[in-house]
């Protein structure tokens, strides 16, 4: 028996030193690597099922942040198949809503006392250089009627009795007749309210291109009119109606 026991001995000795070799420093790295593969695909599979809730409660802004978000970190998972069936149509249509927004945004409308009446103003502020902003003014008024107005800072823009206000409509020519107000008032009112209002409606950006007084400096005032609403500028009933 002992003699069997010693004859044994040599392998028993090379099988624990096999064994021992198995549990190289090789497999710690790839029990990580399946762990990490692990939790990335439950990270997934939790982030998927909260872009579809989200899916449901029609919130564009929050599926686009959270479908782009598992698309790039998941870039070959399951979830980024499922996500990207409807993501890039959402995200188009989440930026072409954010866009229309933004353009809403820059309008003010505003229903006042004016001067024994009522006005009625839709107005916009110029972007385009580092000048004072000069206002587009759109308004109705009880005693006046509509007009459509330039109204900047003192002393006001160069216009002797009649001028012309040269521009672009979305790239394209425009010369649009003006006339400074007998007051004095640092605003140039446009001739033709009515034909300025329809190219308005029609039109993304406009710039107008002006002088004014003060240093004979030319402005190209650009106006991201693309967002105006007709249906908030609202109507004002004449003086003598009822």
């Amino acid at each position: 028996m002992n003699r069997v026991l010693l004859r044994c001995a040599p392998l028993v000795f090379c099988a624990v030193l096999f064994a021992g070799c198995s549990q190289g420093p090789g497999t710690p790295e790839l029990t990580a690597q399946q762990q990490k593969a692990a939790a990335d695909a439950a990270t997934a599979a939790r982030n998927l099922d909260t872009y579809r809730q989200l899916l449901k409660l029609h919130n564009d802004e929050m599926v686009v942040t959270m479908g782009k978000d598992i698309v790039q970190r998941f870039p070959h998972s399951d979830a980024a198949k499922e996500v990207m069936q409807t993501l890039p149509a959402i995200e188009k249509r989440y930026k072409e809503n954010s866009e229309k927004n933004r353009l809403a945004a820059l309008w003010t409308y505003q229903v006042a006392p004016m001067a024994g009446g009522t006005q009625s103003t839709a107005s916009i502020y110029s972007q385009g250089d580092d000048g004072e902003p000069v206002r587009l003014v759109l308004r109705r008024h009880t005693s006046w009627g509509q007009s459509a107005f330039l109204y900047g800072s003192k002393p006001g823009f160069v216009c002797r009795g009649n001028c012309t206000i040269t521009g672009q409509a979305d790239g394209k020519p425009v010369r649009i007749k003006a006339f400074a107000p007998d007051g004095g008032e640092p605003a140039l009112m446009i001739r033709d309210d009515k034909a300025f209002i329809a190219l308005l409606e029609k039109t993304r950006k406009l710039q107008l291109d002006v002088t004014q007084v003060e240093g004979t400096r030319d402005r190209h005032l650009v106006y991201e009119v693309g967002g105006f609403d007709p249906a908030r500028w609202q109507p004002v009933r004449k003086a003598g109606r009822r």
